[in-house]
């Protein structure tokens, strides 16, 4: 089975956590849940240079650095995971993909779920972009 690499970032503000409120369409992995920004790497893209391109695609944002956290395998999928800090205000990021994007405490982490402005409900966070969340705030508890 051909794996997909794709590269996604934890970024993180204050002890809070940037996510995406994925669109809500069939055809993605966790439509319509809270997750992780990235994406899908190119051919011959280390997945540094994919984590930073998905991030300028999707909010017109571009960390410093990114340092890997760690790689997730979940079928034929396999996150290459990075974390930055967030030195810009939510609000002065630009959301070119996706339908909402919030800080998330780890309480609403750990809870799975968050309230969205945009979709004017409760949405469910991705349970493996969930665990990559608990995993990530474990490590630096």
């Amino acid at each position: 089975m051909t794996k997909i690499h794709v590269a996604i970032a934890i970024l993180y503000q204050d002890g809070k956590f940037l996510c995406q409120l994925r669109d809500d369409v069939p055809n993605i992995r966790y439509p319509g849940n809270w997750a992780l920004f990235g994406g899908h790497m190119e051919p011959g893209e280390t997945p540094e240079v994919a984590v930073l391109r998905e991030l300028k695609e999707e909010i017109s944002y571009i960390p410093a650095s990114v340092s890997l956290f760690c790689c997730a395998t979940e079928g034929d999928v396999v996150r290459h995971v990075f974390h930055a800090q967030l030195t810009v205000d939510v609000k002065d990021l630009v959301l070119l993909e996706g339908w909402d994007m919030k800080l998330l405490t780890p309480e609403q982490i750990r809870a799975g779920k968050c309230f969205s402005e945009q979709s004017g409900d409760v949405r469910s966070l991705g349970q493996l972009h969930q665990r990559i969340l608990l995993n990530f705030i474990e490590s630096i508890a």
